[in-house]
């Protein structure tokens, strides 16, 4: 290789988080606590929110040893909420240009399911992922960037999860069109698709001793790969758009 290569061409343009604005959805645990920990971290300000309140804290308290950060507990299943968290948003960043759309709650079996809980995990799983996209997109300007946290559950649609998966299949099917409508705006949007992943949402089936064998037999993710790949979108230049991202186990899971 020529040593007198510049290094301009040598790798692509990579722009900073520094000084950015983050909403972040479900940024209290799990895959959005670690993005939200990894963009303070780069130096981008960001506001999160959950169910929570130890929760909350105990992010708020890991992101502001990094970095910069606020959030406030909702109920993203309620409208009310939802509006809420963007008000309490807007007085913390101002205009956003990060939008990670992260929170969800387990879902299982249609027919083991009651009526009250069906329309609770799709209000929360699928029309607050609606709901809050469209609110960050309202407040955002040329340059942003939108990224769904979708899942594996999408393609695998496994037998006992079937309204996580409608949920899931839903996001995938949005992220496209989205970027479609979005992209002439200079707003990317971009899906990011976990496999199996440690977090409390695991629970109980899988304690949290499992999951460090788990993970440790690279049978199980960290919440931290995710963020990695939230991280690697976020860091394309404008012209690219990295439109999906499968993080998946090298190992088959139990």
């Amino acid at each position: 290789m020529n040593g007198n290569i510049p290094m301009t061409d040598a790798h692509t343009e990579y722009p900073s988080l520094q000084g950015r604005k983050a909403v972040i959805t479900g940024g209290t645990t799990g895959i959005g606590r670690a993005i939200a920990i990894l963009l303070a971290g780069e130096g981008a300000r960001v506001f999160i929110c959950g169910r929570t309140p130890e929760h909350l804290d105990d992010a708020l308290r890991r992101i502001r040893e990094v970095g910069e950060g606020d959030g406030v507990n909702v109920d993203l299943s309620r409208r009310e909420e939802v509006d809420r968290f963007f008000a309490k948003a807007d007085d913390y960043l101002g205009r956003p240009d990060i939008a990670v759309i992260n929170a969800a709650v387990p879902a299982g079996a249609l027919e083991d399911t009651s009526e009250d809980e069906l329309y609770y995990q799709t209000a929360t799983d699928l029309t607050a992922y609606l709901a809050c996209t469209r609110k960050a997109a309202r407040r955002m300007a040329a340059g942003s960037d939108v990224i769904l946290i979708g899942s594996m559950s999408a393609v695998s649609q496994s037998p006992g999860s079937s309204i996580y998966v409608a949920a899931k299949a839903g996001i995938e099917g949005f992220a496209v069109a989205l970027r479609k409508e979005l992209s002439e705006k200079d707003i990317k949007v971009g899906l990011i698709e976990p496999g199996f992943t440690g977090a409390d949402f695991q629970y109980p089936d899988y304690p949290p001793e499992k999951q460090v064998e788990l993970i440790n037999g690279h049978r199980m993710l960290r919440s931290e790969d995710i963020a990695v790949a939230a991280h690697f979108m976020l860091r394309q230049p404008r012209r690219t758009a990295v439109s999906m991202i499968r993080v998946e186990t090298r190992l088959k899971h139990p």
